[in-house]
């Protein structure tokens, strides 16, 4: 009798210690749920209240510089609603002020740049730092941040070839070679194609630094649709040989305007 009891308490408290587990566990699954509901109540608040909120974002734009253009493409990472840490790699191709396009009637080849040394594109590969001035007040609303940061500039330097006459002959020739009389003086047909001088293309590492606002103005959270301006400031190793009796160049600031698109999650 005594060892029946025994086995019939040993029950009622195993099925009790189970009950209370899996009490616990329902709670842990309830709250879990229930904080899930509510950080979904508050993204869907915000995204109402124009609020632009996101973990990763991935865009990818066009930039007008005062001296060329490019396009960029960028990974964002949110550390909160206020801050953001940006990735971006930047192709650019960057023109002297004295550039001036001249057109042979007499022959069908690509435009002349008297004196043009060499085409210069700066490579970039940088980080920036995002913080909120102001967000939407609405979905039809403007957010406006401010980014700042830089990294490393790769200049690449492809020896602009002039197609000129040597000796009844059609060649393209560059500056530092030995005819370079000819290419001073000519006589010209003009100017190099797209497949030219790409086998004598020089590096020149540099450092950059880049200031910004930008203006996100999408109706959707997910989407990215802004518009950004801001500063180049550019420093390499050497002098960049852009164009002949000009002189040459370290440091470089321009002014820029980019249109960018992109998603959020």
């Amino acid at each position: 009798m005594k060892k029946l009891l025994f086995i019939l308490l040993a029950f009622s408290f195993s099925v009790n210690l189970m009950a209370q587990y899996q009490k616990q566990k329902d709670n842990v699954k309830k709250n879990k749920k229930e904080e899930k509901r509510k950080r979904v109540d508050a993204l869907i608040k915000q995204e109402e209240e124009g609020v632009v909120a996101f973990k990763k974002e991935t865009a990818y734009g066009i930039k007008l510089n005062s001296d060329g253009y490019g396009f960029f493409f960028e990974l964002g990472r949110a550390k909160s609603v206020k801050k953001a840490t940006l990735f971006q790699f930047e192709f650019s191709e960057r023109k002297h002020p004295k550039e001036e396009k001249q057109s042979n009637i007499n022959s069908q080849t690509a435009p002349l740049i008297y004196g043009k040394l060499n085409f210069f594109y700066p490579v970039k590969l940088g980080i920036q730092q995002q913080f909120l001035f102001g967000n939407k007040s609405n979905k039809n609303g403007v957010s406006v941040t401010g980014n700042i940061g830089g990294g490393i500039s790769l200049g690449l330097l492809r020896a602009y070839e002039v197609e000129v006459d040597k000796s009844g002959t059609r060649t393209f020739v560059k500056y530092d070679s030995p005819d370079s009389l000819l290419f001073i003086n000519g006589p010209y047909y003009g100017g190099p194609n797209i497949g030219t001088g790409w086998n004598n293309l020089k590096l020149t590492p540099g450092l950059y630094v880049k200031p910004a606002l930008r203006f996100d103005y999408g109706k959707l959270n997910e989407l990215v649709s802004a518009i950004e301006i801001g500063l180049n400031v550019e420093y390499y190793s050497k002098k960049i040989p852009q164009m002949l009796y000009n002189k040459e160049k370290q440091l470089f600031l321009s002014a820029y305007f980019s249109l960018m698109f992109g998603k959020r999650k």
